[in-house]
């Protein structure tokens, strides 16, 4: 494991707390002696002399050894859609709400130094392969398919590519495709199973499905799902990519899921197990809510 030298700094402004985290990160990793990196749109917030700030995101990422993201899961999810094919290492810490993904809270910053000290490690989590219309899209956490504003049920068929086997058909609010990191997201509130991030799964839920039976399934990351999606009427069908990339979807359409060889890499610098964060962070939100 090579040693970490520069840090590309990604923050989410909107978020409470996160620039003033993120000044308290840019100090402590100074004063560590690493390279810091960010884009020039930052540039009059942060102090110049002790930051390398690039035109694009792009050239950024590439150019740093780490990502380190301070904002929420969707803040970690963007680094995450263009960090990972670049074979660049991510660390979240979290301003936003449950932070499932984030490894730090921003009381937990002098654990930073675990990352100069090199006692850490790395992480790997499996992201989708989505295709549609030979556009090829990457996924860290999911890929949904619902109808538009309308209160309309969708018809939803899913089938194995590879042999045409026919698996099963909902009439539903719409569908959620998942890898084991999005089984927490919003597969977990349509009912869905929390799978450990590590696993290599794919996990099928359909959300409010007019079926007595209708149950989540999963997949081995291995099989290629092939899903088809309409309605009765006029009433649009979008496929959604981590909550951000939206496509729309016609009735011809047939959108082919599996697993991607690109993987995320997370860095970890804690021994907490999966299952003791998810019951901090529910026992968190209970607390406040």
């Amino acid at each position: 494991m090579s040693r970490i030298k520069s840090i590309a700094i990604m923050p989410n402004l909107t978020k409470k707390d996160a620039y003033e985290t993120s000044l308290r990160a840019v100090k402590m990793l100074t004063d560590m002696g690493f390279r810091l990196l960010m884009e020039c749109s930052l540039s009059r917030l942060y102090d110049s002399d002790n930051i390398l700030f690039f035109g694009s995101e792009f050239t950024m990422l590439k150019s740093c050894d780490m990502v380190l993201t301070i904002g929420g899961d969707g803040t970690i999810i963007h680094a995450a859609r263009e960090a990972a094919p670049l074979d660049k290492p991510l660390l979240g810490i979290n301003t936003g709400r449950l932070g499932f993904v984030a490894e730090l809270e921003p009381n937990e910053l002098d654990m930073l130094q675990r990352i100069a000290d090199g006692n850490y490690s790395i992480e790997k989590r499996m992201m989708l392969k989505i295709t549609h219309k030979n556009n090829e899209y990457d996924a860290m956490n999911d890929a949904v398919i619902s109808r538009g504003s309308l209160s309309r049920l969708i018809d939803i068929d899913v089938s194995l590519a590879e042999d045409g086997g026919y698996i099963c058909s909902y009439r539903a609010d719409g569908l959620i495709i998942s890898t084991p990191t999005g089984s927490s997201a919003y597969s977990l509130a349509a009912g869905g199973p929390v799978v450990e991030p590590a696993m290599k799964c794919i996990v099928m839920t359909p959300v409010c499905s007019h079926s007595l039976f209708a149950r989540p399934v999963v997949f081995s990351h291995r099989s290629r799902l092939a899903v088809s999606a309409s309605c009765d009427d006029n009433t649009q069908v979008y496929l959604t990519l981590d909550g951000a990339k939206t496509i729309t979807i016609a009735r011809s359409d047939v959108i082919h899921i599996t697993s991607s060889k690109t993987e995320t890499k997370f860095i970890k610098l804690k021994d907490k197990t999966f299952y003791k964060v998810l019951n901090d962070k529910f026992t968190e939100k209970g607390r406040q809510a």
